[in-house]
């Protein structure tokens, strides 16, 4: 496994999120004995729009796909962390280029299936999924992932727009741990856990609280199952508001690697 800490500003509209994806990369490289990387420095956090991210952080975006692409070439699972979705605008189109066929499991509380016309925040990391599935033209390079093939699992905070667009375009959605194990069952699968996957109360901080998320024992089933059931090829964790919450964090992801 390689363990990658993006730290620069893609779209990042809070202070913290380099934090928690460092110590996170920390406390993931002690448990699996990896040594992590640090990729770049913190940048301001503001509250840009969609189009003004995508050009001003163009380089850190593509950095994050090219983190998982060096990985999956040398033949290791790429973990990256970074602190937020956005990085999922390159990294998916990257496991694609190495595994074709592959299922992205979506944990988060947002679909992040957003598109310039409907988003209402004009937060970047709120249409990344929707622009690795080409619903949109993000302009980055790399093949484009048919919505067929993701699962979303937790999402719960959606604008009326953006379910449609889920809906539409077949992207699926499971609500027990089980019965998701059991659409990935045999295939690839790239894993992408927003944090705020997890209920509020347990893990404060994020930047679009959305209550009724999933307590930490029910996010480690769910990975301990889908590693039983699945290949999984990476992983991306975005969205760590705080470096003090990375050892619970770090306590969900233990069952995905069999710790």
């Amino acid at each position: 496994m390689r363990i990658s800490a993006l730290l620069c500003r893609t779209s990042d509209r809070a202070a913290g999120g380099a934090g928690g994806a460092q110590a996170l990369a920390k406390e993931l490289g002690d448990r699996l004995g990896v040594e992590p990387r640090l990729i770049g420095t913190p940048g301001e956090p503001r509250d840009g729009t969609w189009e003004d991210d995508l050009r001003g952080s163009r380089g850190c975006i593509l950095e994050a796909g090219g983190q998982v692409d060096d990985a999956l070439a040398d033949g290791v699972a790429p973990i990256l962390l970074a602190g937020d979705c956005t990085v999922s605008l390159t990294t998916i189109p990257a496991v694609l280029r190495h595994e074709p066929d592959v299922r992205v499991l979506w944990l988060d509380a947002h679909g992040d299936f957003n598109t310039p016309d409907t988003t209402v925040s004009k937060f970047l990391g709120g249409m990344c999924l929707s622009g690795a599935c080409g619903i949109w033209d993000a302009g980055m390079p790399g093949p484009q992932l048919d919505p067929s093939r993701v699962v979303t699992y937790g999402v719960r905070d959606l604008e009326g727009p953006e379910q449609v667009l889920l809906e539409t375009n077949g992207v699926g959605r499971a609500t027990r741990p089980s019965t998701l194990a059991e659409s990935l069952r045999g295939h690839k699968v790239f894993v992408h856990l927003d944090c705020d996957v997890l209920d509020p109360e347990l893990l404060p901080g994020s930047l679009f609280p959305a209550p009724g998320g999933l307590r930490d024992g029910e996010l480690a089933q769910v990975l301990g199952q889908v590693a039983g059931e699945a290949e999984v090829v990476g992983l991306e964790v975005t969205a760590l508001a705080s470096a003090e919450h990375a050892p619970l964090v770090a306590d969900c992801l233990d069952p995905l690697f069999g710790l």
